[in-house]
């Protein structure tokens, strides 16, 4: 008897876990009938099924994120780069949604020749820079209003498409580099030709700041040493003028200072001659 109630409870459990079924906060769910929908549940609780004949297909209430494969695109300056996009979306209508993506794994398929044909209409209007400024912003949301209405036909409301990253396709990228590092060498060239331009400036400029101060140095010692002759010349003058054999005296001794300066000097002259007159006691 204990064994037979045992034996019930247990059916009774299993009963009941088959008959009910709860659906928390986050999930809404399609009750199909033999593969047919009968109701939609979206209200959190405990709800009921006709155990065998009845299923139940739970959906996500959240936000949720669809990552697409990169996309080789053409854009309005022929350019091509690779987009590496993604889309945020949310299950608006439960039974569209199983009807047509059947599940969050089949989400990709449907939506991914959508977005990408989006963005390859959209980008293909606008050039590399826009994309880099500000604008990258309104082309966004054309491509998010274009995807969310193609979307509605999956139950399927896309709330966002945005570009995680854009690149250039190999060969791209390779010229690209080529190119920088081309422009690269001609401004570090033109550099160089202004530093070379500019030293033979400066050059040019203290060679000829050097050149007028040795000029006006020359011109000022000139003058001094004509001066200083004139001076002297007055002296002599003045000296001559007041002791006439004096003077006479000096120029001698001054003739035989530098006459007699050098230790080897030779001299082949008569005794009586006009350069010994001091000598002589003249």
């Amino acid at each position: 008897m204990k064994n037979t109630s045992i034996i019930g409870i247990i059916v009774a459990i299993f009963t009941l876990n088959e008959i009910m079924f709860t659906v928390n906060q986050v999930e809404q769910a399609v009750v199909t009938r033999l593969g047919n929908p009968v109701r939609i549940i979206k209200s959190p609780g405990l709800h009921f099924r006709i155990p065998v004949l009845e299923d139940v297909a739970f959906f996500d209430k959240r936000l949720l994120s669809v990552e697409l494969p990169a996309l080789e695109i053409t854009l309005g300056d022929k350019r091509r780069i690779i987009v590496d996009a993604f889309g945020r979306y949310v299950i608006s209508d439960p039974l569209k949604f199983y009807q047509s993506v059947g599940n969050e794994s089949g989400v990709l398929h449907r939506l991914n020749p959508v977005v990408l044909g989006s963005l390859s209409s959209v980008l293909g209007k606008v050039s590399l820079s826009s994309l880099l400024s500000d604008a990258r912003i309104s082309a966004m949301n054309r491509i998010r209003d274009e995807v969310n209405k193609a979307a509605k036909r999956f139950g399927i409301d896309v709330v966002d498409v945005r570009i995680r990253k854009t690149d250039f396709p190999t060969q791209n990228s390779e010229a690209i580099c080529k190119r920088m590092i081309s422009e690269r060498e001609r401004v570090a060239k033109e550099l160089r030709a202004q530093g070379i331009e500019m030293a033979q400036i400066i050059k040019s400029t203290a060679d000829k700041e050097n050149a007028i101060a040795l000029s006006e140095a020359n011109t000022k010692v000139q003058v001094m040493i004509a001066e200083g002759e004139l001076e002297a010349n007055k002296i002599y003058t003045g000296a001559f003028s007041k002791d006439k054999a004096f003077f006479e005296l000096f120029q001698s001794l001054e003739a035989y200072r530098i006459a007699f300066d050098s230790k080897n000097s030779t001299f082949v002259l008569s005794p009586k001659s006009g350069f010994f007159k001091i000598m002589n006691g003249n």
